[in-house]
């Protein structure tokens, strides 16, 4: 039962809600934690420089973070223990949205990620609503609908 559960997973972006793990948020002019963000729509995104799907997404995220404005906040946790190599892969990347930093995994584990990019979208009541394992160029317009979705929905 759990290998077809973690072969679900793998396969199909998860559709439910649940709570989303709280974390502290650098200062960036941001509130000091994630549930402080209720009110808004939160893509949370756990990313490391060795993925090379992260590669892909780090454009579409500053897309979407251009196209939804103060609508949308993108949270992009990275899991690299080296800082080096982060560094090099934001100098190549810019990001136009808030980055954490989680080296230790502490925040990946409490959202049990199982690989990268991994990314979770957070409706305006502060529930994950949508789960994705990887990131797929093919399925960007899916990724913006849900976005959209949880943005006209009342809180």
């Amino acid at each position: 039962m759990r290998l077809y559960l973690l072969l679900l997973w793998l396969c199909v972006p998860a559709t439910f809600a649940q709570p989303a793990p709280d974390f502290t948020l650098p200062s960036q002019g941001l509130p000091q934690h994630l549930t402080d963000l209720k009110g808004k729509v939160v893509y949370v995104d756990f990313w490391a420089s060795w993925c090379p799907p992260c590669l892909r997404s780090f454009p579409w995220m500053n897309q979407m973070q251009d196209e939804f404005g103060d609508q949308l906040v993108i949270v992009a946790i990275n899991v690299d223990a080296d800082q080096a190599k982060k560094q090099a892969f934001l100098d190549a990347n810019p990001a136009n949205f808030v980055l954490v930093d989680d080296p230790n995994g502490e925040i990946a584990a409490q959202y049990d990620i199982l690989g990268m990019p991994s990314s979770f979208l957070v409706d305006k009541s502060g529930e994950i609503r949508f789960a994705h394992q990887g990131f797929f160029n093919a399925k960007t317009e899916q990724y913006e609908q849900q976005i959209q979705s949880l943005i006209n929905e009342a809180l």
